[in-house]
């Protein structure tokens, strides 16, 4: 075996020369970018599509397949798929049941790129009209109209794509030219079932380095067609693909919580046992896909004894690119339709495998959408990031109700108590605004469509006025306290007058929060009830106001007293003012136009 290396070795240096090396390597660059720039065009392009389709995610474990399915067909990668689906476990929007449903759907979906290149790249070959179509692209991506700079994109990246698989092939030696080195690479296919498990070992640790299953798939076609390995071999690598392109999803989960690495670990145990009983049968299982090849598309058995790749273009070349493809597409089709109907089972196991922490404290004020990081597709990343400030508007009204609470409160230490609630959620408050920018700037960091750019510029208002809530929220505690430090107490009047503002108060965010969920599901039309709210508030603020007025003119009222009042109506004025300004900004970001609400119209 040592001669052998060496002869590998020294053939391999005099046949490949570094610059050689360094297009090879610049090949699979441009492809993987190509990959990743045609799904992002897509991305952008189907966009406003994806929620409608994730919104199909049911407690249907089919319907959840077809999901999968469908968005991985769309955005071209099962990894973004589910590192979607991590977060939104991690998020409480999927149950874990309804996520291996998902998963599996895009195990299955991400088998189109594979049939894509086998067809595309190696019997047209399409390279031969990339340069063209990047002018096409580039023309696409000169126009003032989104969708056309989208569908430019996407062109640019499937040239892209095809150009660096045809640079790879190219950049390829020729094994049989060196008798020496063909003779080492076959060896390690000399070893029976043991070489099936080296190869599977291969693919698997490819997989890792690359982070990428369509680019181990074509360099497996490459090796296949430039008749490096036999095709039972090739059969290996893929399934040693699948193993390893579970790794994406676990490294998204470290971060998420107990649900999300279950989600990630779900998908590792679908593929590990798909994988099982692919080497178990191993061989029927490859004499099904011949017998596919053979009698569907009427080409050698790539089984045979006598079978051998000499040409991608010959008959033997297509039967062995459409056989790894098919395998490819079997493989994840039947684990699917077997693993489906226990889904229920691999929840429990991975349950059992991750269970929670013992003293687990349940915070309402963490962050529930965006702590398993941001996606590998920004338009989902947006929507993930709105459900996020939805989450961050109710956790504000939870803090305004403690207010409510301080100005009630008649003993002491129950006051200090709720003081220390309200400067908690004020640093909450704080916080979440700077987690959800910091998210928000690493999605702007990969080019998203301008309507998606218009976004997620209000986003950035929208927090900035929700964490000016929460100032005022300790604003109002900070007022209590001067004025239970100057021992001032308010009569029943001004308490009851307080809470009714208070009321108002709630029933503003309410409207926002009303409006917030609307914004997201695609149907605010108008927010006449955050305006109708708003001037509720003003009107309320007005009369108490002058009511304490005339108190203190008659003497009625102590002065000092009647202050700390009047202050705290105008920081509750003020809530209200950041309320209407955030649904103003939802307005400005869905491109809808102002509604001034009527005479008629106003409550």
């Amino acid at each position: 075996m040592k001669h052998l290396w060496d002869f590998f070795a020294e053939n391999l240096v005099w046949n490949m020369n570094i610059m050689q090396v360094f297009t090879l390597l610049g090949a699979l660059g441009m492809f993987l970018y190509g990959m990743n720039l045609m799904s992002s065009g897509l991305q952008k392009a189907a966009g406003d599509k994806l929620r409608g389709l994730l919104s199909s995610m049911t407690s249907n474990p089919f319907k959840g397949v077809l999901t999968g399915l469908g968005v991985t067909t769309v955005i071209q990668s099962s990894s973004a798929t589910t590192v979607m689906v991590v977060s939104f476990v991690n998020a409480g929007l999927l149950t874990l049941t309804q996520a291996i449903g998902v998963i599996m759907g895009a195990n299955i979906g991400t088998t189109v790129t594979a049939w894509m290149v086998s067809w595309l790249g190696f019997k047209a070959d399409i390279s031969v009209l990339a340069v063209p179509m990047m002018m096409l692209g580039f023309l696409f991506s000169n126009s003032k109209k989104d969708n056309r700079k989208n569908i430019g994109e996407l062109i640019v990246g499937f040239s892209l794509l095809f150009l660096g698989l045809s640079f790879m092939k190219n950049s390829v030696p020729d094994l049989r030219q060196t008798p020496e080195v063909l003779e080492f690479v076959s060896a390690w296919s000399a070893h029976g079932f043991g070489s099936v498990l080296i190869f599977l070992v291969f693919g698997t640790v490819l997989t890792l380095i690359l982070q990428s299953s369509s680019a181990t798939m074509a360099i497996t076609l490459i090796m296949l067609s430039m008749g490096w390995i036999p095709f039972p071999m090739a059969c290996a690598m893929v399934l040693g693909e699948n193993i390893g392109t579970t790794i994406t999803a676990n490294i998204a989960a470290s971060v998420g919580n107990t649900q999300a690495k279950r989600a990630a670990m779900s998908h590792t145990i679908f593929n590990v046992f798909g994988v099982t009983w692919a080497l178990i049968l191993f061989k029927p299982f490859l004499g099904l896909v011949g017998f596919i090849i053979e009698h569907l598309f009427g080409l050698p058995n790539p089984n045979a004894d006598t079978f051998a790749v000499t040409d991608s273009a010959s008959s033997e070349g297509a039967a062995a690119l459409y056989g790894l493809s098919m395998l490819h597409t079997l493989f994840n089709l039947i684990n699917t339709l077997i693993m489906v109907w226990f889904t229920n089972f691999i929840a429990k196991a991975v349950t059992w495998i991750i269970p929670a922490p013992k003293n687990q404290e349940k915070e309402v004020f963490r962050l529930k959408y965006i702590s398993a990081g941001p996606l590998a597709t920004p338009e989902l990343s947006v929507e993930q990031a709105f459900c996020e400030i939805i989450h961050f508007a109710q956790i504000s009204k939870n803090g305004a109700a403690y207010a409510k609470e301080a100005i009630n409160a008649a003993e002491t230490d129950k006051f200090e108590e709720l003081r220390e609630k309200l400067v908690k959620y004020e640093e909450i408050s704080d916080r979440i605004e700077y987690e959800i920018a910091t998210f928000l700037n690493g999605v702007t960091s990969d080019e998203v469509s301008e309507s998606t750019s218009v976004k997620i510029k209000s986003m950035y208002r929208i927090i900035g006025e929700m964490e000016s809530l929460g100032d005022s929220g300790e604003a109002i505690s900070r007022i209590l306290s001067r004025k239970n430090i100057h021992n001032k107490v308010f009569d029943t009047e001004s308490v009851k007058n307080l809470n009714i503002m208070a009321d108002a108060v709630n029933e503003a965010y309410d409207a926002m929060i009303a409006n917030l969920t609307a914004a997201w599901e695609g149907r605010l039309e108008n927010i006449i009830n955050a305006y109708n709210a708003e001037d509720k508030i003003n009107n309320l603020r007005d009369m108490f106001r002058d009511a304490v007025i005339e108190g203190v003119d008659s003497g009625d009222k102590n002065y000092q007293t009647s202050v700390y009042f009047m202050d705290i109506l105008s920081e509750y004025e003020r809530m209200g003012d950041f309320m209407i300004n955030i649904s103003q900004n939802l307005m400005k970001a869905y491109n809808l136009h102002y509604k001034f609400p009527t005479s008629t119209e106003i409550d």
